[in-house]
């Protein structure tokens, strides 16, 4: 059975839907969060701000926190409500799209530390203007993945599927450039090693996004497209019911 927004109102326990409806509002939150980290985290690199780079290095129990309050409200859910049909599959989305935030709360503390290491030396920082276009990019996958999950919205979420390939191909040329420069100057090896780590780091942003929106795919349709290529779905399959 396809969802929809209105889907999970139609429960007789008013308790139960308040219940989903909070873990949904939990799961935004986290989701709210790691954005934010990810954001200021590439601002500490950018604006060469040590203080907020080890804010976000050090800021990352509060993503954890929340990851296993999130799984704690799944498993008494589970337990006491033992969900069927699209219940189950809310429940079991919010569980791997809380282990993906995680991963993208690790991915903000890496690039901080990094900034941090940046920010020791003194000379010219190449890629920065690679890391502000890549860091936009998948920041809005994020935030689109996180809006197409809150609104059950299977073409948004299809969207955010097809952007992970251009965020893949911007992420080999800036690599295959920094790569070039390093060769060329010697003296920029440490540096540039520190910014193709924050590249590789805004890589996963962007593969973790892509696989929250898989996530909304399988919650409204029940369809499980994680290893299937985007040119091979059905689009009229996909598109919101």
């Amino acid at each position: 059975m396809d969802i929809t927004s209105d889907t999970h109102s139609q429960h007789i326990s008013r308790q139960f839907n308040q219940e989903l409806e909070e873990l949904k509002t939990h799961l935004m939150a986290m989701g709210g969060l790691v954005e934010q980290q990810v954001q200021e985290a590439v601002k500490s690199l950018l604006d060469n701000d040590s203080r907020l780079a080890e804010k976000i290095r050090d800021n990352d129990r509060q993503v954890n926190d929340l990851q296993i309050q999130i799984d704690d409200e799944c498993t008494r859910i589970l337990a006491r409500r033992q969900p069927a049909a699209s219940d189950l599959r809310l429940v079991v989305a919010v569980i791997r799209a809380t282990s993906d935030l995680e991963r993208i709360g690790d991915e903000a503390s890496k690039i901080a530390r990094n900034a941090l290491s940046l920010s020791e030396g003194n000379s010219h920082v190449k890629g920065l203007v690679e890391v502000r276009h890549i860091s936009e990019h998948v920041r809005k996958m994020l935030r689109d993945s996180l809006t197409a999950f809150a609104r059950f919205d299977t073409e948004l979420a299809m969207r955010v599927v097809h952007e992970d390939k251009l965020v893949d191909d911007e992420y080999g040329s800036a690599m295959r450039s920094l790569m070039t420069f390093m060769m060329e100057d010697s003296r920029s090896i440490s540096s540039v090693l520190n910014v193709m780590w924050v590249l590789r780091a805004l890589e996963r942003v962007g593969d973790h996004a892509n696989n929250l929106a898989e996530y909304v795919v399988y919650l409204v349709k029940g369809l499980d497209i994680r290893h299937t290529a985007p040119e091979e779905l059905d689009e009229n399959m996909l598109k919101k019911p």
